[in-house]
């Protein structure tokens, strides 16, 4: 029996998993150039090189292809880093966030899928799951710090991981302010500093 993914879609193996693949490729690509309001079933089955029956049967709506490509996303991510210290690890992701965001497709891509998940409730449950696979990912580098005796117990761990990428996502959506790696370094040690400082101790947490 295959595998479910987290959004009730079978793990396919063999020539269906590459046929995914493929439709995954060939949406992204779709996003990426015309956005959300341009992607289309028919258009993704030709650029993927497989029979529209075949995409209408297995996703049926442009919302759960992109909930599938979210899925796969955040499985193909990078894993996070063991650099031996907070700042070490969260300069890493600031980075890796930084890197995401100003590719030249990737950019795009997450931008249709934000400006999608603003006015479809789906698309923004999609979004929402794949940031809290990411967020678990990286969640062990501030319960490794405390540990370490870097941070002070009772921090939250998804809290001062958010806050890692939060100001470069501004950056993207609202600013417009350069999303470099000088960007990229402040925000992680900021994120360090405030949750040093005890700003991301749980309420009611014995630390706090």
């Amino acid at each position: 029996m295959e595998p479910e993914s987290p959004y009730g879609m079978t793990r396919p193996g063999g020539r269906t998993a590459r046929v995914r693949a493929a439709v995954l490729r060939a949406a992204g690509d779709a996003l990426a150039e015309r956005g959300f309001g341009g992607l289309d079933l028919a258009d993704v089955a030709r650029r993927a090189e497989v029979g529209r029956t075949t995409v209408y049967r297995r996703w049926g709506t442009t919302t759960q292809l992109v909930a599938d490509l979210l899925d796969d996303m955040a499985e193909q991510s990078l894993p996070r880093a063991r650099t031996g210290t907070l700042l070490g690890d969260l300069g890493e992701n600031a980075r890796l966030v930084q890197r995401t965001l100003t590719d030249r497709r990737q950019g795009p891509l997450f931008l249709a899928v934000i400006a999608a998940a603003t006015c479809d409730d789906r698309t923004a449950e999609a979004l929402r799951r794949f940031y809290d696979v990411r967020i678990r990912e990286w969640a062990p580098c501030v319960t490794e710090a405390v540990e370490r005796g870097e941070l002070p117990a009772g921090t939250d761990p998804h809290e001062v991981v958010r806050a890692v990428s939060a100001p470069l996502y501004y950056r993207l959506l609202v600013s417009g302010d350069p999303l470099d790696e000088a960007a990229a370094d402040r925000a992680a040690a900021a994120a360090v500093a405030a949750a040093r400082a005890g700003a991301y101790v749980r309420d009611g947490d014995p630390a706090a």
